[in-house]
């Protein structure tokens, strides 16, 4: 019979036991669990207290195994210790008896070396007493010898006639002439040695120097010509009531000579930067028609600007030429300057290269830096760009404005040097010496005025009469020769040597001139009468 066909008065009875069969089956389960879980935890507690007792077993046995093995080790361990000490005492007993051993040898040897010590110190005193006795006899014969002395001076004295000063003064007297005639030979016989091996050698690197170098023969003036067209354009630039020549005159500081030559303007000024300024200025006006004053100021400034270009474009192709680089730029414009400079009518920065080319072939023949001494060629007259400027010599300029620029230590000798006003003390300094003279001096390079050149000889027969025993002196072939006529009473054969080298040490000390002066000393005897 099925739940669906029950009657409604029998659901409620139904129902009743099914919830107490439910809750009966829930507290069986709910027992049955906690049984099992009482269980559980009784086993576990089972064997964890076997596994302990078990492990506490294990553990007694391990410390029982560690005590013994510690006890068989520490045994062990005495053993060795005890054997170890053993071994370092014998060791130290060893040790000991090598340390006495050797003590006693020491002492053995000092006690040897104190009785031969003994000994030589007696040996040391016999020979004293000896050597004092022998003194004591050396001093006996010196005072011997000193009387015996005494009494061959009083002799010399009697026989000569001459006290011991006036000897002593006689011989000094006889020394010093024989000393001075001996340093006279010898003096002559080196000085003629050197001079013969160093004048080969050095015509042999001059003379190919100066065939490797050709240099035009150009002489420049202190004046500028400026053709015209005709002669009705110097009234132009006369200009009414002289208004355009002397404004062209103020603005270049040149003076604009116009006289009757024609068809042609001179200018004179003896700055050529200012005369070539007035120059091209002077050409433009010409070429231009236009002549007045404001026209005259903007050609000169023109010119100027024209002109600084012309010297900076100089300076360098100065310095391309004579290979050199890394030169300041402010020394090149200074060397472009010195295109427009002239030194005895020779054009300054031609007569430049042309020393720089010549020191550099000489360093080449004799294996030194040939850069080095074109670079001090090249500037060693950078001063002469400034000299109108600055106070002081052109030297003494090129020397600040080398040192300013920074320019190498040999460079600024051979500048400082170059004419003689310190002593050249490396060899680059000397060939710009050499090659500076080489191109002064040769034929066409440069010229003086006639009176400059007669004071230059007044000057050169003036250093050498200033010298005791000359009697005369001529200065010959253009200044380029001294010859020099002395006392024969007062200056001997072998004083000749020894004064032409006075003569020229003054002649170098005292004036400027190109080139050498050779100087050439005459003596002669010469003896007379008359047949009565």
């Amino acid at each position: 019979m099925s739940i669906l066909n029950m009657s409604p008065m029998a659901m409620p009875v139904v129902k009743m036991n099914l919830i107490v069969f439910i809750l009966v089956v829930a507290v069986v389960v709910i027992a049955s669990a906690v049984v099992a879980f009482i269980l559980g935890v009784a086993y576990r507690k089972k064997a964890a207290e076997e596994v302990i007792g078990s492990a506490e077993q294990e553990a007694t046995r391990i410390v029982n195994d560690a005590m013994k093995a510690a006890e068989a080790k520490k045994k062990e361990t005495i053993l060795e210790g005890k054997e170890e000490l053993n071994r370092l005492r014998n060791e130290s007993d060893r040790e000991v008896r090598e340390r006495r051993n050797e003590v006693q040898r020491q002492e053995r040897r000092v006690q040897q070396k104190e009785d031969a010590l003994d000994r030589k110190l007696e040996s040391l005193e016999k020979k004293e007493e000896t050597l004092s006795g022998r003194i004591k006899q050396a001093e006996e014969r010196l005072a011997e010898a000193e009387s015996i002395k005494l009494s061959q001076f009083q002799m010399l004295e009697k026989i000569s006639g001459y006290t011991e000063e006036q000897a002593k003064a006689y011989l000094m007297q006889h020394l010093e002439d024989q000393l001075q005639h001996e340093k006279a030979v010898r003096v002559m016989e080196v000085e003629q040695q050197t001079k013969d091996e160093c004048e080969t050698r050095a015509r042999e690197i001059i003379t190919q120097a100066i065939q490797r170098c050709a240099a035009d023969q150009v002489s420049e003036a202190a004046v500028s010509v400026v053709p015209l067209p005709n002669d009705e354009m110097k009234g132009r630039i006369i200009g009414r009531e002289g208004r355009n020549i002397r404004t062209l005159e103020t603005l270049t500081g040149v003076d604009l000579i116009i006289d009757d030559t024609p068809e042609a303007i001179t200018l004179s000024s003896f700055e050529p930067v200012r005369r070539e300024v007035a120059r091209i200025a002077l050409e433009r006006l010409i070429n231009d028609g236009r002549i007045h004053p404001t026209r005259i100021e903007e050609m000169v400034e023109k010119a100027r600007r024209e002109v600084d270009a012309t010297i900076k474009s100089e300076g360098e192709r100065a310095v391309i030429e004579a290979g050199v680089n890394g030169v300041h730029p402010e020394l090149v414009k200074l060397l472009g300057r010195l295109r427009y400079r002239t030194s005895y009518g020779q054009n300054v920065l031609n007569h430049s290269l042309e020393v720089a080319y010549l020191a550099g072939m000489m360093a080449s023949e004799l294996g030194i830096n040939p850069t080095l001494a074109r670079r001090a060629g090249l500037l060693h007259d950078i001063g002469k760009a400034l000299d109108h400027e600055i106070e002081g010599s052109h030297i003494e300029i090129g020397v600040d404005m080398a040192r300013k620029y920074r320019e190498n230590e040999t460079v600024i000798h051979a500048i400082h040097a170059h004419h003689g006003d310190v002593e050249a003390k490396t060899v680059i300094a000397c060939l710009v010496q050499a090659a500076d003279a080489i191109s002064a001096a040769r034929p066409g390079a440069r010229r003086e005025n006639l009176e400059n050149y007669i004071k230059r000889l007044e000057k050169l027969e003036e250093i050498a009469s200033s010298f005791n025993g000359v009697e005369r002196s001529f200065a010959i072939q253009a200044g380029r020769e001294i010859r020099i006529m002395v006392k024969p009473e007062i200056i001997k054969d072998e004083n000749m040597a020894v004064l032409a080298r006075d003569i020229c040490t003054k002649i170098e000390d005292s004036l400027d001139y190109p080139g050498q002066i050779k100087v050439n000393i005459i003596r002669e005897s010469r003896a007379s009468d008359y047949a009565k």
